[in-house]
């Protein structure tokens, strides 16, 4: 009874509550934190545990939570997070079974990623051409980073290397068989699986890069980063509460994700 009486007293106003419910509701693949961080993008400041209780009390179940890096390695990701780059490979299958491979870089500080590449013959020389035209796209801006984290893969060479010295960014290689040690790249990866491409069909290569664009286009401009204080790379951090009532739903990336924003 006492259990309750306090939850009632710290409950957030009904119309708060009900959003949360919706967001929990219309977002299955959702966990808490997720949720709450689309409330923090909408200027609604409730604790995270406030939206895990309310999820709770609705029976909507929290997602899975990622194990973090730790020690040694964790502690260079955070000194160097601010000039820090991480990039790597992921595989795709199109609905005729071909085995595609993209290739992405993210600037760890702000999360924003870019797709360089879709390709089904990755090689040594395509990875090295996609990360001269990525530092030639970053003009002036790529004198803001000093590392680049990559894992062991045989595309990743010298050559590839060079690319980034030429420019004054030290490639740092983490351990063999330790995807852990490249934990934003990974998490990045995670993300596009279970919210896009286990869930569409694809049905060539550039269909395949189309809707990679399309993720990295959500991914950069809408989706909440707990490292982020629950924004999203291009958000503004002084957003206006928007009143729950006002809030509406559209579908991006082929109608595989919600967004939620200020109804006109």
């Amino acid at each position: 009874m006492e259990a309750a009486a306090a939850y009632r007293a710290t409950a957030p106003p009904k119309e708060i509550r009900n959003l949360i419910i919706q967001l929990g509701t219309e977002n299955p693949r959702w966990g808490f934190r997720r949720a709450h961080g689309e409330l923090r993008r909408l200027g609604h400041k409730v604790s995270p545990a406030t939206v895990r209780r309310v999820l709770r009390a609705a029976g909507l179940r929290p997602a899975p939570r990622r194990q973090p890096a730790r020690g040694e390695w964790a502690a260079f990701l955070k000194a160097q997070a601010s000039g820090l780059l991480a990039t790597d490979l992921f595989h795709v299958d199109t609905i005729d079974l071909q085995r595609l491979y993209a290739l992405f870089i993210m600037e760890v500080r702000t999360r924003t990623v870019h797709i360089l590449g879709v390709t089904a013959h990755p090689s040594a020389a395509w990875a090295t051409q996609q990360a001269r035209q990525f530092l030639w796209q970053l003009g002036d801006r790529a004198a803001e980073f000093t590392h680049i984290i990559r894992d062991r893969d045989t595309k990743f060479t010298a050559t590839f290397d060079a690319v980034f010295a030429s420019e004054d960014i030290t490639v740092a290689k983490v351990p063999p068989r330790s995807p852990n040690c490249n934990p934003h790249a990974e998490r990045f990866i995670r993300s596009a699986r279970e919210e896009c491409t286990d869930r569409v069909l694809l049905f060539d290569r550039g269909h395949a890069e189309k809707i990679l664009h399309d993720y990295a286009h959500h991914f950069n401009s809408h989706r909440p980063h707990q490292g982020r204080d629950q924004l999203a790379p291009s958000d503004n951090p002084n957003v206006i509460p928007l009143p729950a009532a006002r809030i509406k739903r559209r579908q991006a990336v082929a109608g595989l994700i919600n967004e939620y924003h200020r109804a006109s």
